[in-house]
């Protein structure tokens, strides 16, 4: 559409309005026009035409198909322009180039109808801002929302208001457990002030006074949980302890039960899982103290690994940490790897470091180093990279060689055992003796084909474990982990135990069952009545429906209603048929067993809500990816806030 009658402004004697578009009739280049606004063609004019003079009215060419043109062109002309074609082309070459520039143009952002580029800037054809331009239209999308609100692209994108920004900003703050002065860096303030436009950065009082709102909001939230329980993890409070270590029993239990007394929770804590040794708590410090104590798995099996580990593998484990640390920080010998592995048809894989304060990490570097041996052995023999001397400090002798393969099973095994105690997301202290007695009984024997310093090993962790988890008390059916397994329907057979050991177990959940009528328990009585009956109804078998209903309206008047799920309401009969009951498979969840199966033997799933919420650890472990980075980032907190990072961050 040609543009018709004459304009107010000069800029009109070079330009000519087609459709939504203004074109320059000196040079073709074509500008989006709207809102009447002429500041565009004006910029143009007086960067690329600073002579005016118009073009012949017969010289306009035929405007075919738009397409964005981003890169330079020849005359470094950096405007967006159309792409022309002659009259003269077959009308099929010039649909399909029409079909292709309305493709592209559906993916460009309409902030481009209000801003142009030229060189690395970008100019608003509302108001002659400039802008940087680095291939984000966040900038612009910003300016036209503050600055042109009636004319937001509608491109189905709502920008952030500067308070959710600064909302995002302390949730980001508690999501990673960073440090509330990162607010105050200079970079962080330079990548604000360039993504959100005139944006006033809070300042580390502002986000810290935004933290503690949630942090009082999730107060509310968990004491409203507390009271429905909804079955979910949660982080209640912190303490900090003394930095040399000693905290008696005396102190702790005092900080658990102010805790429990703020929370109101008294009464409902069924185990305090400690990473401590096992002497430090008992259950007569205190009066009030109505809990039982749970030793955490990792710990004790890091403290079992110690116990084994004698002289001679501590030597072969220094050695080996030696000749990855050659490897890691010879960039000479790292090559050279390289290359061998390449000609050994070898992984690809750099060699791991033990860490003095993760066991398993041991079990990584012994695997990596026999994956990797003959081309270690290759490089060390090559004297073109490492010297005879060099050679023989670093050389792993083949009877060590020996060891670190029959030694490294083993790690892994126990390695293993810990990754699932340490699950977050599913049960896991029902899991803690199955594997303890697997270990011992079967893991942890010495076998004909083992050297003797891992026969040793072995025998030193299976008497460590013996002890820490008490295996052989009198009293280990009332230990909570113990008491787990019997209601965790994969392991309620305990077959690991005795005879003797099972009975007493069977008895000690006997004596659970009949106390929860003191106890406020989360079925109620209208649950009861309808349970689900666990033998079949056999007397609606062959008979008339009409008679079979009048018998059996006369039996329940008789009977009386519950008559045929008397025993479910009985505490015994429950645990009975529980225990009798087909055991689910290893890989069923047993949260998804209990919901479907609760209703059959409500007081044993009231029991089973106790006792496998309780965690197998008492922190995220070290060896799982999310503990790792939870400890690193909790290092980074400033001890002032520490306590209330740790509670937003954890109950998210």
């Amino acid at each position: 559409m040609k543009r018709t009658g004459r304009r107010r402004s000069s800029v009109w004697d070079c330009f000519e309005q087609v459709g939504n578009f203004v074109r320059c009739t000196k040079c073709d280049a074509t500008l989006k026009y709207c809102g009447g606004a002429t500041s565009s063609m004006m910029n143009h004019m007086s960067r690329h035409h600073p002579s005016t003079a118009p073009l012949d009215e017969d010289e306009k060419p035929v405007i075919c198909t738009v397409q964005c043109l981003e890169e330079e062109s020849a005359n470094n002309s950096d405007v967006t322009q159309v792409a022309i074609m002659s009259p003269n082309l077959n009308a099929a070459a010039g649909q399909a180039e029409r079909d292709y520039g309305e493709r592209k143009r559906l993916k460009r952002s309409s902030v481009w109808d209000i801003f142009i580029k030229v060189d690395d800037e970008v100019h608003c054809t509302m108001c002659d801002t400039k802008l940087k331009y680095r291939s984000s239209t966040t900038s612009m999308m910003y300016h036209i929302k503050n600055k042109h609100p009636d004319t937001m692209p509608n491109d189905g994108v709502s920008l952030a208001t500067h308070a959710e920004v600064t909302e995002l900003i302390s949730k980001m703050i508690e999501k990673d457990l960073l440090p509330i002065s990162v607010v105050d860096g200079d970079g962080f303030r330079e990548l604000l002030a360039y993504t959100v436009h005139n944006y006033k950065m809070p300042s580390a009082c502002d986000i810290t006074r935004l933290i503690e709102g949630h942090f009082h909001e999730k107060v509310e939230e968990l004491l409203v949980q507390l009271e429905e329980w909804l079955g979910r993890s949660a982080v209640l409070q912190t303490h900090k302890l003394s930095s040399d270590g000693h905290t008696s029993t005396e102190s702790l239990t005092e900080r658990i039960l102010n805790t429990v007394q703020t929370w109101g929770v008294a009464g409902k804590v069924t185990a305090c899982v400690h990473n401590n040794t096992r002497d430090i708590f008992s259950a007569n410090t205190c009066a009030h103290v109505t809990w039982d104590y749970a030793t955490c798995f990792a710990t004790t099996l890091q403290l079992a690994v110690n116990d084994g580990l004698s002289e001679d593998l501590v030597r072969i484990i220094v050695a080996a940490g030696k000749l990855v640390r050659h490897f890691n920080h010879n960039l000479l010998a790292s090559e050279a790897l390289q290359q061998k592995q390449v000609q050994m048809c070898l992984p690809q894989h750099k060699l791991i470091q033990s860490s003095k304060a993760r066991w398993d990490t041991i079990c990584d570097m012994f695997e990596r180093l026999l994956e990797q041996r003959w081309a270690i052995k290759a490089v060390l023999s090559d004297r073109t990279i490492t010297n005879r001397q060099e050679a023989q400090t670093l050389e792993i002798e083949d009877d060590c060689w020996q060891i670190v393969e029959n030694f490294t099973p083993v790690l892994a095994t126990l390695k293993w055992a810990t990754t699932v105690i340490s699950a977050e997301t599913e049960v896991s202290i029902s899991n803690i003796y199955p594997i303890t007695f697997s270990l011992i009984q079967t893991h942890l024997m010495p076998k004909e084909n083992d050297v003797e310093q891992v026969s040793e090993f072995k025998l030193k962790v299976q008497t460590s474990l013996r002890n820490h988890m008490e295996v052989d008390s009198n009293d280990l059916a009332s230990k909570p982990a113990l008491i787990a397994s019997m209601l965790d329907p994969r392991h309620k057979h305990l077959s690991f135990l005795t005879p003797t050991g099972r009975l007493a177990a069977k008895v000690k959940l006997h004596e659970l069952v009949s106390k929860l009528d003191v106890i406020a328990t989360t079925v109620g009585p209208k649950d009861e009545q309808q349970e689900t009956l666990v033998t079949p109804d056999t007397s609606q078998v062959a008979m008339p429906s009409q008679v079979r209903s009048e018998t059996k309206n006369t039996m329940m008047l008789l009977l009386g209603d519950n008559y045929s799920s008397s025993y479910a309401t009985d505490a015994e009969a429950q645990v009975d048929y529980y225990l009798r009951d087909i055991a689910p498979s290893l890989d069923i969840n047993p949260l998804d067993w209990w919901r479907v199966n609760g209703p059959r033997f409500p007081k044993l799933a009231t029991l089973a809500r106790h006792y496998l919420c309780v965690p197998g650890v008492s922190l995220p472990s070290l060896l799982s990816e999310t503990g790792q980075a939870f400890a690193t980032m909790r290092t980074r907190l400033n001890p002032e806030h520490i306590d209330m990072m740790i509670f937003v961050n954890r109950n998210v």
